[in-house]
């Protein structure tokens, strides 16, 4: 496994190479994701740790889902990826830890594992849900996830479809961590 630097460094290195072979300028990904040419830049050098937020951005500018992005940078080749070998990646904003469970593969489902502490909230925009169905699964401890006006709170077992693509936040108003599994289908 590795260490966040070198994750980061590998997130970036994916981000220009999804925005040089789109043969958009560091300005025009900057405009479609709404977020900082600055940033950006700072990104695809490594040399700032991108925020879960930042990523659902840049995903949805790509027209790909954030776990897609994420695994393009991160996950080894083949059919079996055990435990330990699992991706890991942590939110610098919220502590919010990301695990790749699934291979990388060309089927169109992804399965991530994540870990939200006590107290944070992590907001997705809708672009990062635009071409994916998607299924929330608590799998300990309690979640808030607010889906555009509508707020559904569950806990350990509940699994929840999510509907039409809206700006989402997944939150834990609880004082220990939340862990849930995010099952995706790409549709395209």
């Amino acid at each position: 496994m590795s260490d966040n630097n070198d994750i980061d460094r590998r997130i970036g290195a994916r981000v220009r190479i999804e925005r040089e072979s789109r043969g958009w300028s560091l300005t025009e990904l900057a405009e479609k994701a709404s977020v900082s040419r600055a940033m950006i830049h700072k990104v695809e050098r490594g040399d700032s740790s991108p925020t879960a937020n930042l990523l659902g951005k840049l995903s949805g500018a790509f027209g790909l889902s954030m776990s897609t992005l994420m695994a393009r940078a991160e996950a080894p080749e083949g059919r079996l990826i055990r435990r330990g070998d699992q991706p890991l990646w942590t939110d610098p904003d919220t502590g919010y830890l990301r695990r790749q469970v699934s291979p990388h593969s060309d089927l169109p489902m992804e399965i991530v594992e994540v870990t939200l502490p006590a107290g944070r909230a992590v907001p997705m925009p809708a672009s990062a849900y635009a071409f994916l169905r998607q299924l929330i699964w608590v799998l300990d401890g309690d979640l808030t996830f607010i889906e555009g006006e509508t707020h559904h709170e569950m806990h350990q077992g509940d699994c929840l479809e999510l509907g039409p693509p809206s700006d989402c936040v997944f939150r834990n108003d609880s004082d220990r961590p939340c862990t849930y599994a995010v099952t995706l289908l790409k549709l395209r």
